[in-house]
């Protein structure tokens, strides 16, 4: 599905790296952790390359709970183990709990004054903003065939326009992006003229 690349080589992170790094993730991301997390996984600490976090990422979309969540499960089991995962899933979530907590706080007292609904409206569309530009920065970077744009295409169309749940999206579009991925292995024929 996506063309060879050549990356940078990854480093191997030590178990205290795993947990600092994710919870620089999980404490500078606030509000946005999926554009943080490829910035520090991928650019600064080159844990992973492109495709190998968009691969992990795609996974821990498909699997209940948060994203980035599954992917500091996976990302840290990759490194060390349970202990990796342990690590990694309590940095990335320390920080936002601790932010989270004392926020409602605040909230609480003070959410039922005028000037804090047009606050949180200015948040939620920033929040929506760097989403849409990780997609926008990962998708430029992973060199997709022509078959895979396609499929983020539809998918995209599903989601924004049809608003169909995230589980039927998924249903219906695994199994064409599997044979497209397949068939540019060149493990499905292309057809017979290319014998």
């Amino acid at each position: 599905m996506v063309l060879p690349e050549s990356p940078l080589p990854t480093l191997v992170p030590s178990r205290r790296d795993l947990f600092l790094g994710y919870l620089k993730i999980g404490l500078f991301g606030f509000g946005g952790v999926a554009a943080w997390a490829r910035r520090v996984i991928v650019e600064e600490r080159r844990w992973l390359t492109e495709r190998e976090y968009a691969e992990v990422l795609g996974l821990g979309q498909v699997l209940p709970g948060p994203n980035v969540g599954n992917a500091a499960v996976m990302i840290g089991r990759r490194f060390h183990g349970l202990p990796g995962a342990l690590l990694a899933t309590a940095g990335i979530y320390c920080a936002p709990l601790v932010i989270l907590i004392a926020l409602c706080l605040l909230y609480d007292r003070y959410g039922q004054l005028p000037a804090v609904a047009p606050a949180m409206a200015g948040i939620a569309a920033a929040a929506a903003g760097m989403v849409i530009g990780t997609a926008f920065k990962m998708v430029g970077k992973l060199k997709l065939a022509p078959e895979a744009i396609v499929l983020l295409i539809l998918a995209a169309f599903a989601a924004a326009w049809l608003r169909l749940p995230l589980p039927l999206i998924v249903l219906a579009l695994a199994p064409p992006s599997i044979a497209a991925s397949l068939w540019r292995a060149g493990l499905i024929l292309r057809s017979e003229t290319a014998r």
